[in-house]
């Protein structure tokens, strides 16, 4: 079971993992050994994530599924094949993490009479500098 929050929690067996040789260095072990970590996750099927997260997760990260829907991460980070296992689930948590708080709505405001105040006197001052720098017109 990945668990995201108390709220998301995804079984794993919706999970499917293919494994492959790991480039890089790694020595005559690297020829040998499927270390490399491939998670395939069809997140359009998925019914433990609630609807709004889904949503979003779908607006932030759908450039990232296949055609048919599914999601794709790999890891070759470590040379153990458990490791990247783990590393490869991490970086879905992260992901969801990442969409599971509603994004806060942000309110229009206006300046305060004062701020407003202050920001044209400050630039009436910079303004009378400058003039002050320029040098005497003849006419």
């Amino acid at each position: 079971m990945l668990t995201v929050t108390p709220r998301i929690q995804i079984p794993l067996e919706e999970f499917e993992f293919t494994y492959a040789r790991s480039g890089g260095p790694g020595g005559q072990n690297v020829n040998k050994v499927n270390s490399k970590a491939l998670l395939r996750w069809p997140v359009r099927q998925n019914t433990s994530i609630p609807a709004e997260v889904m949503e979003r997760f779908l607006t932030r990260f759908g450039g990232r599924l296949t055609t048919e829907g599914d999601l794709l991460i790999n890891s070759t980070r470590y040379r153990d094949q458990a490791k990247n296992v783990d590393d490869c689930l991490e970086k879905l948590r992260e992901m969801l993490l990442e969409v599971a708080v509603r994004p806060t709505v942000r309110r229009k405001t206006k300046p305060s009479r004062g701020s407003v105040k202050r920001r044209l006197e400050d630039k009436s001052v910079n303004s009378q500098k400058k003039q002050q720098r320029r040098s005497p017109r003849d006419e």
